[in-house]
């Protein structure tokens, strides 16, 4: 599984294909202050990307892709600048 719970961290780990993104989901939409790791992530499917974009948890770590870690990750970043995430985003998905 390349989606683990770490307290509330969420380390998004190895290759994570769209299978795993109703398991991000899920903990994502569980109130708590979220912190999503990608230090560990090689690959990571759109459907992820999306979830994120939509959530806009806090975010750490530099993944050692260089497409995730020049272009995908500067723009969640830039999302979540641009917008803070709306109180209840969880409960108005």
């Amino acid at each position: 599984m390349s989606v683990r719970q770490d307290g509330w961290t969420i380390r998004l780990e190895g290759a994570c294909p769209v299978e795993e993104a109703e398991a991000l989901t899920a903990l994502l939409e569980t109130p708590g202050p979220w912190t999503v790791d990608l230090s560990g992530c090689r690959q990571l499917h759109t459907a992820l990307v999306q979830a994120l974009l939509r959530y806009r948890p806090a975010l750490q770590g530099t993944p050692d892709d260089p497409f995730l870690s020049r272009l995908v990750l500067p723009a969640l970043i830039r999302a979540q600048a641009r917008t803070p995430n709306p109180a209840g985003a969880a409960a108005n998905p």
